[in-house]
């Protein structure tokens, strides 16, 4: 039995890979002040619930983008199941060569994506867009190599922004509006970021392949992944758990 462990900027999650599938999911906030009894007693609590035994688990395989959370879940993992967890990192896979000016500084979050991506479609340019507290784009040679990326806010982290720096813009509700024409301030807003971010994505997209010279495979990732309707034809799977895919793909390889 595998765990997984998912340390976002927003939240963290949890993840049990048993017979051939993703058995439990487990969401929890990121709080930086927890420390790891904290995180430990989360944990067990989960696999109470679940009647899971700590010692089925044989695997832990730990990504990061928190480096204040790292150590603290790693000392998590070692007193709850006495695992050695394997920690993402730019040269945990020797499969995928990361091609940018500095291999440490990538987010582990985005070498597990590309590595799931490279397993879907081996021999193919892959593109996964991974819709969290930032949106990026990840894109992936043909020849299992990350050529690069691009990062810009997340949609609910523009929002957020717009509400906390400005006097009069209320925080709304990331719904899809009717038209690009706001009649209130909400719609307003909805407009602009949710239809402005269907422009931002597409044209990534196709900026990403004129570069290349060649389509690309698009896969999208994250808890909002699904939330924009008129991207889906331009994405060839939707898969919130293609993070998870990927530790789980490190760890079976370790």
């Amino acid at each position: 039995m595998l765990l997984a462990i998912d340390i976002g900027n927003s939240n963290i999650v949890f993840g049990i890979y048993k017979d051939h599938k993703w058995e439990y999911l487990w969401r929890t906030l990121t709080h930086t002040q927890k420390n790891s009894l904290d995180y430990e007693i989360i944990l067990r609590n989960y696999f109470l619930e679940a009647n899971l035994s700590m010692s089925a688990v044989d695997r832990v395989v730990l990504s990061s983008v928190v480096p204040s959370l790292t150590g603290v879940l790693h000392a998590t993992v070692l007193s709850f199941c006495g695992k050695e967890p394997v920690i993402m990192g730019a040269n945990t896979f020797p499969h995928l060569k990361i091609g940018i000016n500095n291999p440490y500084e990538i987010g582990s979050d985005l070498v597990a994506n590309a590595i799931a991506a490279i397993h879907r479609f081996p021999n193919q340019h892959s593109i996964v867009v991974d819709f969290g507290t930032a949106l990026t784009f990840t894109t992936i040679s043909k020849n299992r190599e990350i050529l690069g990326v691009a990062i810009s806010p997340g949609l609910q982290t523009a929002i957020r922004s717009l509400a906390q720096n400005t006097a009069k813009l209320p925080e709304v509700s990331l719904e899809m509006p009717m038209s690009a024409i706001g009649k209130n301030t909400a719609q307003a807003i909805q407009a602009g970021v949710l239809l402005g971010y269907v422009g931002l994505v597409t044209y990534m997209i196709e900026q990403i392949e004129s570069e290349l010279g060649e389509k690309c495979k698009v896969i999208a990732t994250g808890g909002l992944s699904s939330i924009l309707p008129p991207l889906k034809p331009y994405f060839d799977q939707i898969d919130v758990l293609l993070t998870l895919d990927g530790l789980r793909i490190v760890g079976e390889g370790a």
